[in-house]
C-alpha cells in the first residue's frame, strides 16, 4: 500500500479547533514535513489550494500558500518522493496550468503530478470577480473535462486546436513536453465526479469514514473501481485519513477529545453555509460529507486514533480493501506526526514491512 501526506499548506492543517496545534503555513514547515516523509520512505505528498478561508476564532485556512510555487520549491529540495500540486480550474487557464506542470516536471525530474479541482466555495472566486454564476455548480465536471482535454493535448502533442463549450484553442503550443506521462488526480465522490475521474484522471482520492473504522470507505472504493471498469480504464483509489497517535490508546483519545472540545463553531458555520450553496449536486459529494456534524471538527475525514500498534493494525485493515492502492494521511501535529509514523507506526505495518527509511537503505 502506498502512503502519501496531505501537507499543511493552510494554517492549522485539517483541525478546525482552537485546542489543536496552532500554526501558520510556511515553506520551512512544509519542507520539514516533506523531507521527513521522504526520509521515512513514504511515496508521495500533495498540497491543496484554498483561496479563501473559513474565518472564525481560529481564522481557519485564512493563511494559505500557493500550491504550484510551494511544490516547485519542495521538488527542488527532494530527490525521490512524488510531488502533486493542485490546480483551481476556474482561476488558471489550462494552457498556463499545462506549462506550469511541465516546469515542475523539469524541476522534479519526472516526479510531478496534478490534482484537478472544480471549485465548490463560491467566495473563493467571487472575491476576484471570476465566479461564472451559480449555474456552474451544474456543469463543473463538463468544464473540467474540457480543461483536462486541453492540457493532455498539449502535453502529448505539443499543440491544441480544441474547440469546446468552455475553451477554444487556436494553434496553442507547448514545448517542452513532460519527461513522463503526466498523472492526474481527482477527489470527486459524486457520481459525476467519479465518472469524470474514470474518463480523465489516473487516481481518485476518497474520504475515509468514521472513527477507527478503517474499512468503512470500501463501498466508495468499489464504486470507483466499477465506474472505471465501465470506462475501460484503471484508476487508482486512495483514501484520506487523519492519524492521531499517542504512546497509548488512552493518550491518543485524550488528544482527540481535547481537539473536539475546542471546535471553532463560527468557522464550521461558514463551511456549512458554503457547502449548502450548491443546489445542483446530490448528497453524495465529498463537500456534503465534510459538513456532517458527527466529526466536522476535522472535516469528517476518516480518523485513526490510538497507539502506534493500534494505528498500524488499522492501516493494515485499510490495505486489505479490494481496489485500494494507498492512503493520503494528515496529522494533528505534522512534523511530529510524520516522524512518529515513520519511526513507530510504519515498521509495525505488514503492508509496509518491505519499506525501509532512506538512511537504512543507503547503509
Amino acid at each position: 500500500m502506498e502512503i502519501g501526506v496531505f501537507i499543511p499548506i493552510g494554517n492549522n492543517g485539517w483541525l478546525i479547533s482552537s485546542t489543536s496545534p496552532q500554526y501558520k503555513p510556511s515553506f520551512d514547515l512544509n519542507k520539514d514535513v516533506v523531507q521527513a516523509a521522504e526520509r521515512h520512505g513514504l511515496d508521495f505528498v500533495l498540497s491543496m489550494i484554498k483561496l479563501r478561508g473559513f474565518g472564525g476564532a481560529t481564522g481557519f485556512w485564512d493563511y494559505n500558500l500557493d500550491s504550484f510555487t510551494l511544490m516547485a520549491g519542495l521538488a527542488a529540495v527532494t530527490s525521490r518522493i512524488r510531488i502533486f500540486a493542485t490546480v483551481p480550474t476556474l482561476a488558471i487557464p489550462p494552457a498556463i496550468a499545462a506549462r506550469m506542470a511541465v516546469t515542475l516536471d523539469s524541476i522534479s525530474h519526472g516526479r510531478f503530478g496534478l490534482n484537478v479541482i472544480t471549485g465548490w466555495q463560491k467566495p473563493e472566486y467571487s472575491q476576484m470577480g471570476i465566479w461564472p454564476g451559480d449555474e456552474y455548480f451544474g456543469h463543473r465536471y463538463a468544464f473540467a473535462a474540457e480543461y483536462v482535454t486541453v492540457m493532455r493535448e498539449l502535453w502529448e502533442t505539443g499543440r491544441s486546436d480544441f474547440k469546446g463549450r468552455f475553451f477554444q484553442m487556436d494553434d496553442c503550443r507547448l514545448l517542452p513536453q513532460p519527461q513522463v506521462p503526466m498523472k492526474l488526480i481527482c477527489a470527486g465522490q459524486s457520481e459525476a465526479g467519479m465518472e469524470f475521474t474514470a474518463r480523465h484522471a489516473d487516481y481518485n482520492f476518497c474520504f475515509g469514514k468514521g472513527l477507527n473504522t478503517p474499512g468503512a470507505c470500501a463501498p466508495t472504493v468499489a464504486r470507483m473501481q466499477e465506474i472505471a471498469a465501465q470506462a475501460g480504464r484503471r484508476v487508482g483509489s486512495y483514501a484520506l485519513f487523519m492519524v492521531i497517535a499517542g504512546d497509548t490508546d488512552a493518550d491518543a483519545f485524550a488528544k482527540w477529545e481535547h481537539y473536539k472540545a475546542g471546535a471553532d463553531t463560527e468557522a464550521l458555520s461558514w463551511l456549512t453555509q458554503q457547502a449548502n450553496a450548491d443546489r445542483h449536486s446530490a448528497g453524495d459529494t465529498n463537500v456534503k460529507q465534510m459538513i456532517d456534524p458527527s466529526s466536522a471538527v476535522n472535516i469528517n475525514m476518516g480518523t485513526l486514533v490510538g497507539s502506534p500498534a493500534t494505528i498500524a493494525q488499522m492501516l493494515d485493515q485499510v490495505a486489505a480493501i479490494p481496489g485500494l492502492d494507498g492512503v493520503l494521511l494528515t496529522f494533528d501535529d505534522f512534523v511530529a506526526g510524520v516522524n512518529t509514523f515513520g519511526e513507530r507506526v510504519q515498521p509495525l505495518m505488514r503492508c509496509r514491512n518491505a519499506v525501509r527509511p532512506l538512511q537504512e537503505t543507503a547503509a
